[in-house]
């Protein structure tokens, strides 16, 4: 495990801020606001305000009301302010080229690094990085996303064909070919604790059993459908986002009939491509599709779609995170951040 001081953190940043000759931190840049009215919610958006191009990735709601996101050109996790718009970045390691990100249990950003092939945790406020690298002869596992388990552990995925785990009380890393070869990407937790993911090149969904690490494969009903990202809503049924098939798929893993396992829905427009999904407070999906420029939210109580146009050409959106009233993307497209809120 090694670790950054908070110093040599903010001092590599670059973009966030510099140093003056006379070694005073100089105040990290503004980003710039603007609103638009979308759907039926107000979407508001920030262009980062750094002199180069962060590639910024995923994103997740910060301990502090501000916005964790992974620089992923750069190397960096990014922090903004929605408040004031202010930007920060804290560089994460030589070579480092940051995928996802969350918060955890203990406040603090963890992210996936994969040009480290390491966990990285950023601890909050003190912006301390320390990394938890893979097992000494861990090949490149191209890691993804995380989830926290209910007994506080991280758990990850790599998609060259890899599921893992950090045991935070202990920082002992572990790591698991995967069924079924390369393809891991999406990783979520359910409201009991348990760890679902998904394959995107298996087009499936998988079990973790906790104690032994092993995961056991879900087929959904439509083949190679691409199962990018899950998540999961207040009764622990498991969000699909199918990039090949343009679906929103939903399993009920308590369901006592075969027919009530597996719903599918086809995302409106033409020919949807569905990437990341989430599931609000309220229990309404959102998903970002990529072939029309929108974020979807999907009601499952009246099974009605609403489209949120974005502002902007080309957004990409590739992952969606949120806290209460507030629906937030990354996109990595145009190097904006952007909200949509719901209350």
């Amino acid at each position: 495990m090694g670790s950054i001081s908070r110093r040599h953190a903010l001092g590599a940043a670059g973009a966030a801020g510099a140093l003056s000759l006379t070694g005073v931190w100089a105040p990290p840049a503004l980003a710039q606001a603007t609103t638009a009215t979308t759907g039926t919610g107000k979407l508001q958006s920030w262009k980062l305000a750094t002199s180069r191009r962060t590639g910024i990735h995923d994103l997740a709601p910060a301990s502090d009301g501000g916005v964790w996101f992974t620089a992923q050109a750069s190397g960096h996790l990014g922090w903004i302010d929605p408040k004031t718009g202010r930007t920060e970045l804290i560089a994460l390691g030589a070579g480092s080229s940051p995928h996802g990100v969350i918060q955890g249990p203990d406040k603090a950003a963890w992210v996936t690094d994969s040009g480290q092939n390491a966990i990285v945790q950023v601890s909050w406020p003190a912006r301390a990085v320390r990394s938890f690298p893979l097992p000494e002869g861990t090949p490149y596992t191209n890691l993804n996303t995380c989830a926290f388990d209910g007994d506080g552990d991280l758990w990850f995925t790599g998609q060259s064909g890899y599921v893992g785990k950090v045991a935070v009380k202990t920082g002992q890393v572990s790591v698991r070919s995967s069924p079924k070869g390369r393809g891991p990407y999406g990783i979520c937790a359910t409201p009991a604790g348990d760890v679902w993911w998904c394959s995107l090149a298996g087009s499936f969904v998988a079990r973790v059993d906790r104690r032994t690490g092993e995961s056991t494969v879900v087929e959904p009903p439509t083949p190679n459908q691409g199962a990018r990202r899950v998540w999961s809503d207040r009764r622990g049924r498991i969000w699909v986002s199918e990039w090949n098939s343009g679906n929103l798929s939903v399993h009920d893993p308590v369901a006592t009939t075969t027919a009530s396992r597996w719903r599918t829905w086809k995302l409106p427009g033409n020919e949807p491509r569905a990437y990341a999904v989430y599931v609000d407070e309220r229990d309404v999906v959102w998903v970002s599709e990529w072939a029309n420029n929108t974020t979807v939210s999907f009601d499952p109580r009246t099974e009605k779609f609403e489209r949120y146009p974005m502002p902007r050409d080309s957004a990409n959106v590739r992952q969606i995170l949120g806290r209460p009233g507030e629906v937030w993307l990354p996109e990595s497209g145009t190097e904006h951040v952007s909200v949509i809120y719901t209350s």
